[in-house]
């Protein structure tokens, strides 16, 4: 039910977090393929093939790397954004099914907190391209040493800083600006794409020879007979790049005008955009080789390379592609979670700014140092902690309650979802049990010198964390809430 007049306006309930009225639900597929287009345009995601390929893999086995991870991380992305269509809720008060009124805070502050990470991460790129274009235009002049304890220059801080602020202004501005940004800058990327590829392949005359280079797992190569041994991590990194937004694609979904529209607009626009991406990168990267004498994989790098009026485009459209997935991937989501933590006193405008302020301090650039830490910590180390609430979040909403919500009582503070003190027991129990056996081969993976000794079989399991902390916790939570027959669970069908 979306009417919000009946809802108990009481600690749990905000303006922001209620359902969508009738009047509110104007999104159609159009725009969330557009959405898509506009998040996977990023150059965080440009770089993914780079890195796999860094890793030995040929660059037709990182393309459909890439392009299977999207597959499998778009079928918990349309499930679980069925109940925001249908009910009209975002993710901080659907997982309140599951975890309680008030347990509900704790997987919506993971989440929170991953997403500000990544909000650093893409500020510090758009930054970088205002860096880049500022030291073209003055020859260099900006260009100096690092500051020891920071680890970047004072101009880089400074760029990073402006394009921060740059973003207030959605922030602050809503949901309804966001969309303008990505129904606007979707054509916009799909033409710099064939731009960029038509260039390369102009200047190159011809696809260049990376294209046709073997992997270094083939017999005689450097990693020979390891290709698994690097496919399945870097499989759960390409599911763990969207695990984020596998949780909170409600905050979006809740504005569908149809199921069919949501799910029609994710399935064009995020897959195949991603591969097509994927492609595009390598094409330019293996161009790069014959143009400049090396593989330049880095897209601002390249738009610094160019001669004229283009260099001043292609940067000026990465700062815009770079804000346009920066706000929608990262500060839509966390902005409802924060909100969700304390809603009389937090509004989503708040949780943004909480948001932003929270990605100064990320350093994302000392994330970003290696493609090994990018990747094999940060990207499967979120997974990690993701996967398992996207496991108990899809066997509540499926399994245990048949799609069946009561959004009158995901607000009321003593009603069928607030169990024991608001807290599901059921769901924290399965959420660490989930966690846990990832746990030592994250620390192996962040920290090799301290924790050198990590069994084989626990960096086993975290070479696919993401989805053995699904299918752990999906397990123990159906076992568990089947055992306990809890009310919430009877009264929901």
């Amino acid at each position: 039910m979306n009417e919000t007049s009946n809802i108990d306006r009481g600690a749990l309930y905000n303006a922001d977090l209620a359902p969508t009225t009738p009047a509110q639900r104007t999104w159609v597929w159009y725009h969330y393929a557009a959405l898509w287009v506009g998040m996977v345009m990023c150059i965080p995601s440009y770089t993914l093939a780079a890195g796999l390929i860094d890793q030995g893999m040929s660059p037709w086995q990182a393309v459909t790397t890439v392009l299977l991870g999207n597959l499998i991380v778009l079928a918990p992305m349309l499930l679980i954004g069925h109940a925001g269509a249908k009910y009209g809720i975002p993710y901080a008060v659907l997982v309140r099914s599951s975890f309680g009124t008030q347990g509900a805070k704790l997987p919506a502050l993971l989440r929170a907190i991953v997403a500000c990470g990544w909000y650093g991460i893409q500020t510090w790129f758009g930054g970088l391209a205002i860096y880049t274009l500022l030291n073209i235009l003055s020859g260099n002049a900006l260009v100096a040493e690092p500051i020891s304890w920071l680890g970047i220059n004072l101009a880089q801080l400074v760029c990073f800083l402006a394009f921060w602020a740059l973003q207030l202004y959605f922030v602050l501005n809503g949901t309804d600006s966001i969309r303008w940004l990505e129904s606007f800058s979707a054509p916009v990327k799909i033409v710099m794409c064939f731009a960029l590829v038509a260039w390369a392949l102009g200047h190159a005359g011809g696809f260049g020879a990376m294209m046709g280079q073997p992997s270094k797992f083939v017999d005689g190569s450097e990693k020979a007979g390891q290709f698994w041994s690097v496919f399945w991590p870097s499989l759960t990194a390409m599911v763990g790049f969207w695990a984020t937004l596998a949780l909170n694609i409600p905050d979006f979904t809740r504005f569908a005008r149809s199921q069919k529209d949501q799910v029609v607009g994710q399935a064009i626009g995020l897959p195949l955009p991603m591969a097509l991406l994927a492609l595009m990168s390598v094409i330019v990267t293996s161009a790069t080789v014959v143009i400049y004498g090396k593989a330049i994989w880095d897209p601002v790098d390249l738009s610094g390379r160019f001669t004229g009026i283009g260099v001043g485009i292609a940067l000026l459209i990465l700062t815009l592609d770079t804000m346009s997935c920066n706000l929608a991937a990262n500060l839509v989501g966390p902005a409802y979670d924060f909100a969700s933590l304390a809603p009389r006193r937090i509004s989503y405008k708040t949780g943004g700014l909480i948001t932003a302020f929270i990605a100064l301090f990320a350093c994302p650039w000392k994330i970003l140092a290696s493609t090994n830490g990018y990747i094999f910590t940060w990207l499967i180390g979120y997974s990690a902690l993701l996967g398992p609430v996207a496991g108990i979040m899809l066997v509540d909403y499926y399994f245990l309650r048949d799609t069946k919500l009561d959004t009158q009582q995901l607000f009321e503070e003593h009603g069928i979802y607030s169990y024991r003190n608001g807290w599901n027991s059921a769901a924290v129990i399965a959420l660490v049990v989930g966690v846990l056996p990832n746990l030592p081969g994250f620390l192996h993976a962040a920290f090799p010198a301290a924790f050198a000794n990590v069994p084989a079989f626990f960096q086993g399991i975290y070479t696919y964390a993401w989805f053995a902390g699904l299918a752990i916790s999906a397990i123990i939570y159906a076992l568990l809430m089947r055992r306990a027959a809890p009310q919430a669970a009877l009264a929901a069908r």
